[in-house]
């Protein structure tokens, strides 16, 4: 069995959580980067030397979805929302699910197609696919 040895794994946080009234202390919700370096002449066939894990949707994004998922689902304004918020965890049926991406839809000038609406479950799946969306539009 082989194995793999990291020198050295970094997590920084940096994306702003869904809040409204209920803002943590410190303003970092969720994982943004993880950084591995791998040790030299371990694996000759691992070419790189950095895995990054990156979340594409702007802040702003992220916060209107949360936005229309509260509106959507009839939650409170104390409710938190984080990018990882499963739709399902908060109550959501497909039926809601569906009105999420209308609601989407709608607010952001875009159309989601049924097979790709199918697939978001949770907040950040729902704004990367939106800035997705919006870039090839724009493009």
């Amino acid at each position: 069995m082989a194995t793999v040895s990291a020198t050295s794994v970094s997590f920084g946080a940096s994306l702003k959580p869904c809040f409204n009234n209920n803002r943590k202390t410190d303003g970092t919700s969720a994982l943004n980067m993880v950084r591995v370096v791998w040790t030299k002449n371990v694996y000759s066939s691992l070419r790189t030397s950095r895995f990054n894990v990156c979340c594409s949707a702007k802040p702003e994004t992220v916060q209107k979805v949360c936005e229309i998922v509260k509106k959507q689902l009839a939650l409170s304004d104390e409710t938190e929302l984080t990018p990882e918020s499963k739709f399902a965890a908060l109550g959501a049926d497909s039926l809601d699910t569906v009105e999420i991406v209308m609601g989407l839809e709608e607010e952001f000038d875009i159309s989601v197609e049924e097979e790709s609406s199918q697939n978001i479950t949770t907040v950040q799946e729902a704004a990367d696919l939106i800035e997705k969306l919006v870039q090839k539009k724009e493009g």
